[in-house]
């Protein structure tokens, strides 16, 4: 008898055809993640899942689901998944890190290129008919090139961001809970730095933290004051690691000169000061959306399940049972 799965959003047709072929699959076709009280209902049978960083696998959840062997989230970031209770009941949790890397840098550098150049704003001006004509300080923005980067969190993610940065010519600085390797350094060519002084001497501040109790607000009121007044934060990392509320503040008076943003405290919801202000740009959390590698990573959470419910270790289980 094959064992019995939840897939609780909308996929793509070739991960629900490979995982028929070892499973009995249960799938949710609309793109937003269930209501609590329907996920329960429907893993309260369950083997295993594929779920989105939007469903919340907690102990209340998984007290409900007694045959759950092994939760697979279709993302890199986990902390929608309650992994220490996972791990005292035996079951697996496992996540998609390396499948995104690319994509993920690459949207950074839209949103720090966006911001430098004041596109979004630049672009309301013109659909809203107020072009007349060219002139000198004409929505001016700042250089990229020559300028330089402070990356906090040094992971595949930021290590592929300083590679795009290689080619504007950027001087890249970098703070990690843990220094890199010097050879690393030297490859890359990247300088380590502590968390204060790159806050104060880089023109971007860019985030790729993961988001943890350790990380909550880490960039807060006090460590925006630290940054250049013409300093840009991007972050496309998680919501929560920036107080939004201070962001905005320092957004509104000229603290900092602008911010880009793919992630938010509470999304979908977020605080609706942000659609007050010109010099922030704004995506609803598509740091991954490709559509080659949103397939990726929802197959490798498939393949991950599979592993599981054959009694084998997933390639990319993030605890120990």
């Amino acid at each position: 008898m094959k064992p019995r799965v939840l897939v609780t959003a909308e996929v793509f047709d070739e991960v629900l055809e490979y995982l028929r072929e070892h499973c009995e699959v249960e799938a949710n076709l609309e793109p937003l993640s269930p209501s609590a009280d329907k996920l329960r209902s429907q893993l309260a049978d369950k083997d295993g899942v594929v779920c989105m960083l939007t469903d919340r696998i907690d102990d209340a959840l998984l007290a409900a689901c007694p045959q759950l062997k092994a939760v697979c989230n279709v993302a890199v970031g986990y902390n929608n998944i309650d992994v220490a209770a996972c791990t005292a009941r035996g079951i697996r949790v496992t996540n998609t890190p390396g499948v995104l890397d690319e994509t993920t840098a690459d949207l950074v550098f839209t949103l720090l290129l966006a911001t430098a150049r004041r596109l979004t704003e630049a672009e309301m001006y013109l659909r809203n008919g107020q072009w007349q004509g060219w002139h000198l300080r004409q929505l001016a923005g700042v250089d990229v090139h020559g300028s330089t980067m402070g990356i906090i969190g040094m992971g595949r993610i930021g290590q592929a961001i300083v590679r795009r940065a290689s080619g504007f010519n950027m001087k890249v600085i970098y703070h990690n809970r843990s220094r890199l390797d010097g050879a690393v350094e030297r490859e890359l060519g990247v300088a380590y730095a502590g968390f204060d002084e790159l806050m104060g001497a880089a023109d971007f501040v860019v985030l790729q933290v993961p988001y943890s109790q350790a990380t909550h607000h880490l960039i807060d009121a006090a460590a925006l004051k630290k940054m250049k007044r013409s300093g840009i934060l991007i972050n496309a990392a998680r919501g929560g690691v920036v107080d939004d509320a201070a962001l905005i503040a320092a957004l509104a008076d000229g603290t900092i000169r602008a911010a880009g943003l793919d992630v938010f405290e509470n999304e979908p919801r977020f605080n609706p000061g942000f659609l007050d202000l010109k010099n922030v740009v704004l995506a609803p959390h598509i740091g991954s959306s490709t559509e080659g590698t949103r397939l990726a990573m929802a197959m490798t959470a498939a393949r991950n399940l599979v592993a599981a419910l054959q009694g084998q270790r997933p390639p990319n289980q993030v605890n120990e049972v």
